[in-house]
């Protein structure tokens, strides 16, 4: 019941256009550097098709916040992503084509659920791409 209202809330900032300033944005050079230095965790909230049509960055995992009908099950999602957190503080950088997704889920986690340490790729997987960062196929166990 308390995810519907966050998604309501999510929604409303996604017409608004609001992003929230704890949420931070990294550079495909800063997402490489969390990822050596801080170990963080990447996870890319786009579709399957997405993720089959593009790759994913490496030691990345695909975990699709929203369907195709842009619904979501937070209360799963979450459950998933406590399962690949090493621990609590471990930083989190959100994946998705063009950076709209993982920053309306990025609010989510950080103005609702006041988690900390939450980032999201800027411009997205686009940006990734475009820099000519690396990728790697995404196989049918990591769910893709």
């Amino acid at each position: 019941m308390i995810f519907r209202l966050f998604l309501s809330t999510l929604m409303t900032l996604l017409s608004l256009n609001i992003f929230a300033n704890e949420l931070g944005q990294l550079s495909p050079q800063q997402l490489q550097q969390f990822q050596q230095e801080k170990k963080a965790l990447i996870v890319d909230i786009r579709t399957p098709e997405e993720w089959k049509a593009t790759g994913i960055i490496p030691k990345s995992h695909p975990l699709q916040f929203f369907d195709k009908k842009g619904q979501s099950d937070p209360d799963k999602w979450l459950e998933a992503i406590k399962k690949l957190q090493i621990d609590k503080d471990q930083p989190i950088i959100l994946v998705c084509r063009s950076g709209n997704r993982s920053g309306m889920v990025g609010n989510l986690l950080t103005k609702q659920l006041k988690m900390h340490n939450i980032h999201h790729l800027s411009n997205g997987m686009s940006h990734w791409l475009q820099s000519s960062q690396p990728v790697e196929k995404c196989t049918a166990e990591q769910g893709c």
